[in-house]
């Protein structure tokens, strides 16, 4: 589940997607405040839109807003109080965490591209990368799927010229840490890193 409000540009409108796959066809019901986006074929909830926002959950964020057990609590009384029928299925592990490069091979059919398997604590992925720097060995930032990252870009499955991608390895201009250096490349982490740990970019 990603949350995001920007009241400024967008009014006092929560807006909440649970699926990372995009809607092809939108069917839109109303439920007091609360606008809920289906999947018109299947009736799938994929995101809805909680107007008034401010009345139900308190928030400063402008832009995208960490999902926390708080945040989850106040959004289902929200639900419940409006009659609206929405199960909320969240996830709240950390969606960028430190990965291990486990072996690093060259994409069949992009030069450019390499196929690696970074463990990230509990299993490992299959992710495709284009950074020139990428080295088996490395520990590196994993944005996983469902990561938003400071751009707003969601990060969803993928396939790259033919391979499947879980992920993405994270420089930090994508992660907008300050004073990031121009030259592509994924940002390496200290060796003693720990793997499967929450990443946290620095502000400052």
């Amino acid at each position: 589940m990603n949350v995001f409000y920007n009241k400024k540009y967008v009014g006092d409108v929560l807006l909440v997607q649970l699926a990372t796959e995009a809607i092809v066809k939108t069917v839109v019901e109303r439920a007091g405040d609360i606008a809920i986006l289906k999947e018109a074929q299947t009736g799938e909830i994929k995101a809805f839109n909680l107007f008034n926002a401010s009345s139900y959950v308190k928030t400063e964020v402008q832009g995208n807003v960490e999902v926390t057990p708080e945040l989850v609590e106040q959004i289902e009384a929200a639900i419940a109080k409006n009659g609206a029928s929405i199960s909320l299925d969240v996830d709240f592990s950390p969606k960028f965490v430190v990965g291990y490069v486990e072996t690093k091979e060259k994409h069949p059919n992009a030069d450019k591209l390499s196929i690696c398997s970074v463990n990230i604590g509990e299993e490992s992925l299959q992710i495709v990368c284009g950074a020139p720097n990428v080295e088996a060995g490395q520990k590196v930032v994993v944005a996983k799927i469902g990561a938003v990252m400071p751009s707003g870009m969601l990060i969803k499955e993928g396939n790259l010229r033919g391979v499947d991608s879980f992920g993405m390895l994270c420089s930090a201009r994508e992660l907008a840490i300050p004073n990031a250096p121009s030259e592509k490349g994924i940002l390496v982490l200290p060796a003693d890193a720990e793997v499967g740990s929450a990443f946290e970019a620095p502000t400052r």
